[in-house]
């Protein structure tokens, strides 16, 4: 049997970054590389080969790259997608603070109240006022308050190999709405399953003091199931891993591991029976809740055949030997299968 150790935090790997911008070198040599924001995702990494599947996928051009600073060279790519398919890992996957950095590192990591390194209270609120956030729109403090700095652990599907991708975004605004998105989907499925969420990057405009500033914000929103259906539970991780139940999760669900889902079906002696075999499956994982799989359809076949069978049993016995019959018997068709309320795929 395997084993943890109880105290060790336990997380998946970092395969690399999903960016909303990136740098290109200034004019002047002696001054730092200029930021540009990206209207598509910007993907880094140290492996080459995630960040060519990436280029593969959402398209653009792999190219090596040199990180501000000190850290080890990484490869990029900036891609022609302005939205991608992720989802949530278990547990909480978003990390939130207000940090200020320098060449030593970290020299302030606050959560709202408190600044945790100095263990005092929010020094750029006691500095700068409630709106010292508006001050990183001005170059002349932009370097003198913290950063609202959000990371958010997200699964690309569609990428080699097993871990999560951060994305990382310093907006004011994206940190109010990512932490609303993520606590209301964390209130239903108590952090226990998988989330399918698409990642976009939506352009906006503030206009204060007389100036319109122009800034993208991370967004984050729930795909291919209903808000109902996210806050209801955990879902079957073959919904999660392709909720719109195309190829993928129909070739997933076609060869279920474990239970002979159509053995069992052919062994019950009704439809009823089969319907509450199809309720298992699906909470099981092993059917869509649609019904679209082909292992719904089987079922449901199936379903017809055992009221066939039973029809055709419960048919006119002929009379008696003195001629006479039990009861009056109507012959009808056998009626189509339908599933109960609470086995009918959900819309």
């Amino acid at each position: 049997m395997g084993s943890r150790i109880r105290t060790a935090q336990k997380q998946a790997r970092e395969l690399g970054r999903l960016r909303t911008g990136y740098s290109i070198p200034n004019q002047d040599p002696k001054k730092r590389p200029r930021p540009v924001k990206s209207k598509t995702w910007v993907l880094s990494s140290h492996s080459e080969h995630y960040v060519t599947a990436a280029a593969e996928a959402w398209g653009g051009k792999v190219e090596r790259w040199q990180p501000q600073g000190n850290g080890a060279p990484q490869f990029r790519v900036i891609t022609e997608a302005e939205q991608l398919d992720a989802i949530l890992p278990p547990g909480d996957p978003l990390s939130q603070a207000n940090e200020m950095w320098n060449k030593g590192g970290c020299v302030r990591r606050c959560d709202g109240e408190t600044e945790q390194i100095s263990r005092h209270p929010c020094l750029c609120l006691a500095e700068h006022g409630p709106e010292w956030h508006l001050l990183r729109q001005d170059l002349y403090t932009k370097d003198k308050v913290c950063a609202a700095t959000s990371r958010l652990n997200v699964i690309l599907p569609d990428m080699p190999d097993v871990g999560v991708w951060r994305v990382e975004t310093h907006s004011w605004y994206a940190a109010n709405e990512l932490a609303g998105t993520v606590d209301m989907v964390l209130s239903g499925t108590g952090g226990n399953g998988l989330v399918p969420v698409t990642l976009r990057i939506e352009p906006r405009t503030r206009v204060a003091g007389g100036q319109t500033k122009h800034f993208p914000v991370v967004v984050v929103e729930i795909r291919g199931v209903t808000t109902r259906q996210a806050l209801t539970g955990p879902l079957p991780t073959a919904v999660a891993l392709d909720p719109t139940g195309s190829s993928q999760a129909v070739a997933a669900i076609e060869a279920p591991k474990g239970r002979d889902w159509i053995a069992e079906a052919r062994a019950t002696l009704t439809s009823d029976d089969v319907r509450d075999l199809w309720m298992e499956a699906q909470n099981e994982g092993a059917v869509h809740p649609k019904g679209t799989d082909p292992l719904s359809k089987q079922l449901m076949a199936i379903a017809a055949e055992k009221d066939a069978e039973n029809a055709k049993q419960n048919r006119d016995p002929g009379p008696d030997e003195d001629g006479a019959y039990e009861a009056e018997v109507v012959d009808e068709a056998p009626a189509p299968p339908s599933w109960p309320a609470v086995a009918q795929p959900r819309a």
